[in-house]
C-alpha cells in the first residue's frame, strides 16, 4: 500500500540511505507544525463524528476507544499508555527521529482528543458519522505520515515483523486490523462493527490521497525504434522532459533506446496516443510514482 510504502521510503531517508539535503530550522517547524494540525484533524474526526457514534478506527486509536467505552476513561490516556511499549520498540528497531515524531504526534492527539471530548456530536446518522469520521481520520493521519509520524504501534510493529515474516507491511497490519475492527462488534454492535469498517477504508484512500497527492505521477518507460520521433513529440506536445537510456535485446542483441519520463495521471492518454501514431509496436510500461524530487519534472510551455 502506498501508506507503508512512504513509511519505509521516510525511514531510509531518516537514517540515510537516501541522499537529502540537511534539514533547517523552517523544515523542523514545519513538519510539526503540520504533524500538530493532522492531530487536530484526527481529534475532530474522533470526537465529534465516531465516538459519540460508537464507532471506531483500526489500530490503537480502535482499541483505545473501545476501552475507554468499557472503563469510562478518556480515550487520550489509552492513546498515550498502549502505544508507549510501541514507542520504546520503535526507538530500539527504526531510530530516535521517527520516534520523536511518533511520540509527539500521540502527544498531540491524546490532548486534544481531551480538549474536543465535552463536545457534541454532529449526527445521530451512523452512515454520515462513519463517512465524515474516515474524511477527518484519512486527512489527519494522511498529514501526520507525510510529515514522518505515526498514530499507530502496530504499524511500527508490522514494519518490523516485514522483515522477519513473508509478509508485507500492509498485510500484516490489515490482519490485525481485521481482529480489532471486529472486536467492535462484541463491544458495541454488529451494526458498529460494520460501520467502523466502513470508517476504516475511507480513511484509508483518503490518506493514500494526502499522501500521494491529487495529481499523481506516473513513471513510463519506452522501447522503441522511433526514439527520435517519440521523444521530441513528447517534449513538444506534453511539455515533459525525456532521459534516454541505452539498451540491448536480450533475445536480439541488437542495441536499443529506452525513452523514460514522469508524466501526471491526466496525461497518460496523450502520451499513449503520440507512442500509437509514431510506433504501434513500441513496447511501453507505466509505473506508479511516490515521489518526484529534484530534476526537471516542471512542465514546460506547450503553447
Amino acid at each position: 500500500m502506498i501508506i507503508y510504502n512512504f513509511i519505509y521510503k521516510y525511514l531510509l531517508q531518516e537514517v540515510g540511505f537516501l541522499t537529502s539535503r540537511k534539514k533547517t530550522k523552517m523544515d523542523y517547524i514545519k513538519k510539526y507544525s503540520l504533524i500538530f494540525l493532522g492531530a487536530i484533524i484526527t481529534a475532530i474526526g474522533l470526537e465529534i463524528f465516531l465516538i459519540p457514534n460508537n464507532i471506531i478506527d483500526g489500530g490503537i486509536v480502535g482499541i483505545s476507544i473501545m476501552a475507554s467505552y468499557l472503563t469510562k476513561q478518556p480515550v487520550g490516556l489509552f492513546l498515550v499508555l498502549f502505544n508507549l511499549p510501541f514507542l520504546y520498540l520503535c526507538y530500539k528497531q527504526i531510530g530516535k527521529t521517527f520516534t520523536i515524531s511518533t511520540l509527539f504526534a500521540i502527544i498531540s492527539l491524546a490532548y486534544w482528543t481531551t480538549q474536543f471530548s465535552p463536545t457534541l456530536k454532529i449526527t445521530d446518522d451512523l452512515f454520515l458519522a462513519a463517512v465524515f469520521g474516515g474524511l477527518c481520520l484519512g486527512v489527519g493521519v494522511g498529514l501526520i505520515i507525510r510529515y514522518g509520524g505515526s498514530l499507530d504501534g502496530t504499524e511500527i510493529v508490522a514494519i518490523i515483523m516485514d522483515k522477519r515474516c513473508g509478509f508485507s507491511v500492509g498485510e500484516i497490519v490489515m490482519f490485525m486490523n481485521l481482529f480489532i475492527l471486529s472486536s467492535a462488534g462484541f463491544v458495541f454492535t454488529l451494526d458498529k462493527a460494520m460501520y467502523s469498517i466502513v470508517t476504516y477504508f475511507i480513511a484509508a484512500k483518503v490518506i493514500d490521497v494526502v499522501i500521494q497527492g491529487v495529481d499523481e505521477s506516473k513513471g513510463v518507460m519506452i522501447v522503441t525504434d522511433e526514439w527520435q520521433e517519440i521523444s521530441d513529440a513528447i517534449m513538444a506536445r506534453l511539455g515533459r522532459g525525456v532521459t534516454i537510456l541505452h539498451g540491448e535485446g536480450g533475445y536480439s542483441g541488437d542495441p536499443k533506446k529506452v525513452l523514460y519520463c514522469v508524466i501526471t495521471r491526466l496525461e497518460v492518454e496523450k502520451l499513449k496516443g503520440i507512442v500509437n501514431e509514431k510506433d504501434d509496436n513500441a513496447f511501453v510500461t507505466i509505473n506508479e510514482v511516490h515521489d518526484v524530487i529534484g530534476g526537471r519534472f516542471k512542465k514546460k510551455a506547450i503553447h
